[in-house]
C-alpha cells in the first residue's frame, strides 16, 4: 500500500480525533490538526490554532496535505442553525480549502444518522455536508459510523454511570451498531494509505455483530462491564421526550438527551448495512465489543468518571 507522508485532520483534540492521532503518532507521518485551543502535549502534531470558520487557518492546515480527513462537527445543538453552521458551512470551508491546496484524498466523518435525515437536524445537517462532499470534485470516501465509543467518549459515559446504579433504561424498540473508536481510527487511516478503489463510496462501519445490538442485549453487555445487572426499563418515545426536557432544565446547555437526538433514538434501526461495509480486504473491526466496552469501564474508573 502506497504510505501517506502528509496527513490533516479536524478535530483532532475530540474523541475520534484523539484516537486517531494516537495511531498516526506510532507511524511515520506528518500530521497537522485544526485546533481551538492547542493543547499543551504536542504529540507529534503540528496544530494549527484555528477552526472550521477560519479560513486562513483551514489554508494553512492542508497546505501540501495528500490526504485529509474531516471528523470536526457537532453532534449536540441548542438550535438548528448550530448544526447548520458547524456540519454544513464548517464542511463546505473545509472542501473549498482543500480544493484550493489540491488534496489527493478527502475522507469525511459522517454519521448513520444521514441516513434518516428527517428524523433530526443533527442528521439532516451530516446529510447536507455529504452532499456537499460528494460536489466537491475531489476524491472522497464518507464513513457513516454508528454508535462510537471507548476511552475518552463523553456522549456514552451516561450509559455506563446509570449502570453502575443498576438502571439502565433504553429506547422501547429496536436494534443499533457499535464500533469501538481504536477500529474506526484504523479505518480512517487505511482510508488514506490504500491503493484500492474507494473513491465515491459511503461506508458504514461496525464492529462485525450481525444484525446489530438489541437494546436490552447491549443495556446488558454495559452492566456487565461495570460488573452489575441492572434493570432495562423500555422507554416511548414520549417518555424519552419528557425526560430530555428534564435533562434540559437541570443541565441546561449541558443537556445530552436532547428533544433532537430523542428523534433519532427512537427510531429501530440503527444498524449498519451489510451492503456498505468497507471491504474486507481493507478493514475489519478487531475489538470485540464486550471487551472494548471492559476495557472502557475501566478507562472511566482509573479516572474516576465513574
Amino acid at each position: 500500500m502506497k504510505q501517506t507522508q502528509s496527513m490533516a485532520i479536524t478535530g483532532g483534540t475530540g474523541f475520534v480525533g484523539q484516537a486517531l492521532v494516537d495511531l498516526v503518532g506510532r507511524r511515520d507521518f506528518a500530521l497537522r490538526s485544526l485546533a481551538r485551543k492547542v493543547p499543551a502535549k504536542q504529540r507529534g502534531v503540528e496544530w494549527i490554532k484555528g477552526d472550521l470558520g477560519n479560513r486562513a487557518s483551514l489554508d494553512r492546515l492542508m497546505g501540501d496535505a495528500e490526504y485529509v480527513v474531516h471528523i470536526a462537527g457537532q453532534v449536540r445543538a441548542r438550535d438548528p442553525a448550530e448544526f447548520e453552521m458547524s456540519n454544513v458551512t464548517g464542511t463546505l470551508n473545509a472542501v473549498e480549502a482543500a480544493v484550493d491546496a489540491g488534496v489527493r484524498r478527502f475522507v469525511f466523518v459522517s454519521s448513520l444518522a444521514a441516513r434518516e435525515p428527517h428524523l433530526s437536524a443533527y442528521g439532516a445537517s451530516k446529510l447536507r455536508a455529504e452532499r456537499i462532499v460528494m460536489a466537491s470534485g475531489l476524491d472522497w470516501t464518507i464513513v457513516r459510523p454508528p454508535a462510537i465509543y471507548g476511552p475518552r467518549d463523553k456522549e456514552m459515559l451516561d450509559l455506563f454511570e446509570m449502570a453502575t446504579m443498576r438502571v439502565l433504561p433504553m429506547p422501547k424498540d429496536g436494534a443499533a451498531s457499535l464500533i469501538h473508536v481504536g477500529d474506526l481510527a484504523r479505518l480512517l487511516l487505511v482510508l488514506g494509505e490504500t491503493g484500492e478503489d474507494i473513491t465515491s463510496k459511503i461506508f458504514e462501519p461496525d464492529d462485525g455483530k450481525p444484525g446489530g445490538w438489541e437494546h436490552r442485549e447491549l443495556a446488558q453487555a454495559i452492566g456487565a462491564s461495570v460488573g452489575t445487572k441492572p434493570w432495562v426499563p423500555r422507554l416511548s418515545e414520549g417518555t424519552m421526550m419528557f425526560a430530555a426536557r428534564m435533562d434540559r432544565l437541570l443541565r441546561r446547555d449541558g443537556a445530552k438527551l436532547t428533544p433532537d437526538r430523542v428523534g433519532y433514538m427512537a427510531h429501530p434501526d440503527w444498524v449498519s448495512s451489510e451492503e456498505a461495509k468497507p471491504p474486507s480486504a481493507l478493514w475489519v473491526p478487531k475489538i470485540p465489543t464486550r471487551d472494548g466496552l471492559k476495557a472502557t469501564a475501566r478507562w472511566y474508573r482509573e479516572r474516576k468518571w465513574i
